[in-house]
């Protein structure tokens, strides 16, 4: 039976940018998913992202490999770019990407997914929330587990990783320690304690956003470079946040 190695119980944090990843590092964490444009679930970080990260911060640096944000059925350009993403994480020696393709009728692309991990080698692979987007949880745990994923983020399909504990749990007991099962999704100071101990996971992933308030003096309040509302803001991660989520899994 093949087993994750040496699981360590701990934080992953979501990164938005290297400011949040080195937050997460004083906070505690033990590993960033880095990525961008968290509004659309996170998407491929730049290559200075991912250099300054693995060149400054002492933890583990996993840029997600995701060309757009929507659903994860890929045209044969995304692919490609996604292959070329994936060799410039190897390049500049990440400990691991998290990446994540489906089919149209919902199921795990095995084919592309396959390829993907032979790109990568030796370095390992983690499957993201396209996960709780598939069509039949406990048959795709199987699967990834087949094509050598080494962990899987989810929320146990629902919105969130508090609603989804009960399925959570039981897919922790299925992968019997032989892919990583990590909770994620709205985990906080006030809920990670509940979550670990419901699903008995050892690993819990969030982002510990904040808002932090633009600095500018001027503001231009007639026009807008984007969709969000109030553009002199922006999140990025709590180091105290992290902190808090660290404590209370130790």
């Amino acid at each position: 039976m093949k087993t994750t190695e040496n699981i360590k119980t701990g934080l992953e944090v979501c990164a938005n940018s290297f400011a949040s990843a080195k937050a997460a590092a004083a906070g505690g964490a033990i590993r960033v998913e880095l990525c961008e444009n968290m509004a659309e679930g996170g998407t491929t970080p730049s290559y200075a992202q991912i250099k300054l990260c693995k060149t400054q911060l002492k933890l583990q640096v996993w840029p997600i490999i995701r060309p757009r944000g929507g659903d994860f059925l890929y045209s044969e350009d995304e692919f490609e770019i996604m292959k070329e993403d994936i060799i410039n994480c190897k390049n500049l020696n990440c400990d691991g990407a998290v990446t994540g393709i489906l089919l149209a009728n919902g199921e795990i692309d095995q084919k592309r997914c396959a390829e993907l991990i032979q790109l990568a080698q030796p370095m390992p692979l983690a499957f993201h929330r396209a996960f709780d987007m598939s069509n039949n949880l406990k048959k795709a745990l199987e699967e990834l587990i087949e094509l050598g994923f080494v962990r899987i983020l989810t929320s146990g399909g629902a919105d969130n990783a508090y609603d989804g504990m009960t399925t959570l749990a039981e897919l922790v007991t299925q992968a019997n320690g032989r892919i990583e099962v990590m909770p994620g999704a709205g985990i906080n100071p006030e809920n990670i304690s509940t979550i670990k101990q419901t699903t008995k996971a050892s690993v819990f992933h969030s982002s510990a956003r904040i808002m932090v308030k633009s600095q500018m003096q001027y503001k231009n309040t007639t026009s807008k470079m984007g969709s969000i509302a109030d553009e002199y803001q922006y999140e990025q991660t709590s180091a105290l946040l992290v902190e808090q989520m660290v404590t209370k899994i130790s």
